[in-house]
């Protein structure tokens, strides 16, 4: 499981530090794509597989599935973890999560999340004030935290 915080910089290479504790669980090779917010998703490839069997089980006859798919799939690229333990991250991909020196990689169970310092505080503090409400609003009376 990919759980954790931790604070890197990116290079003027546009390589990083993928922490230890994400490499043993992501394997050599990985896929890095565009996040859904202004950050980029890491998945092994086991679950880059999973995620391509519930694309492709979305109907190419509605819009949204079309859009999605275009917008999650042109920004996938296939990365590998060098001596160091970096990855090369494609410039198209730094620009869209706005990556620049201070980076946050954090888990989130199934992958892993790349983020610009400041976007990241942003969401965070942003989302740390609502956090009961959406607690409240994700799980019944049944789930204990």
């Amino acid at each position: 499981m990919l759980i954790g915080e931790y604070h890197h910089t990116i290079d003027d290479k546009g390589r990083i530090i993928i922490p230890t504790k994400f490499r043993e669980e992501l394997g050599s090779e990985f896929v890095l794509t565009r996040g859904i917010e202004a950050c980029l998703f890491a998945y092994s490839l086991k679950n880059w597989n999973k995620i391509i069997t519930k694309l492709d089980s979305l109907p190419f006859t509605k819009k949204d599935a079309r859009s999605f798919n275009r917008f999650f799939m042109s920004g996938a690229t296939f990365v590998e973890l060098d001596k160091q333990g970096r990855i090369n991250i494609a410039s198209s991909l730094i620009n869209y999560a706005n990556l620049s020196k201070d980076c946050v990689i954090i888990g989130t169970g199934d992958r892993i999340e790349i983020w610009a310092n400041d976007s990241w505080n942003e969401f965070f503090n942003s989302t740390k004030e609502n956090m009961s409400d959406i607690a409240e609003n994700l799980f019944d009376e049944s789930v204990n935290l």
